[in-house]
């Protein structure tokens, strides 16, 4: 069992940056594959970065392309989101997930373990 716990969400102006870092226990994580994921009210959960732990793999989508970066820390199992030039179409709450897969699914469907999430706010 692995356990996800996000920290780091909170309102910003636009044009502003947050770290969001995700904290895994339960097991070490060089194996997994790790994504960010974001979900707005009434709509669907959608993929924002992932990342291959072991292969070093990172992944974005269009809309964060350029302006998020996905990292991590063996020493401290930890995943972070940097995120620069926020918008308020990025107003979401943000899940960290974690799959036992070398490369990670695009969907969330294909990821076994996730945090509670965390709420991001961008004014305008």
């Amino acid at each position: 069992q692995v356990q996800l716990v996000e920290s780091g969400g909170g309102l910003v102006q636009a044009g502003g940056s947050l770290r969001l870092s995700c904290v895994a226990s339960g097991r070490a994580l060089n194996s997994y594959s790790m994504g960010w994921f974001r979900q707005a009210p009434g709509k669907e959960r959608e993929s924002v970065a992932s990342i291959s732990w072991t292969l070093g793999l990172a992944y974005y989508s269009d809309s964060v392309k350029g302006r998020f970066t996905i990292s991590t820390d063996y020493g401290k199992n930890t995943v972070y989101l940097q995120m620069d030039g926020l918008k308020p179409e990025d107003t979401a709450v943000y899940y960290c997930a974690a799959t036992g897969r070398l490369l990670p699914p695009q969907g969330p469907d294909g990821f076994d373990y996730w945090g509670q999430g965390t709420q991001v706010t961008v004014s305008s």
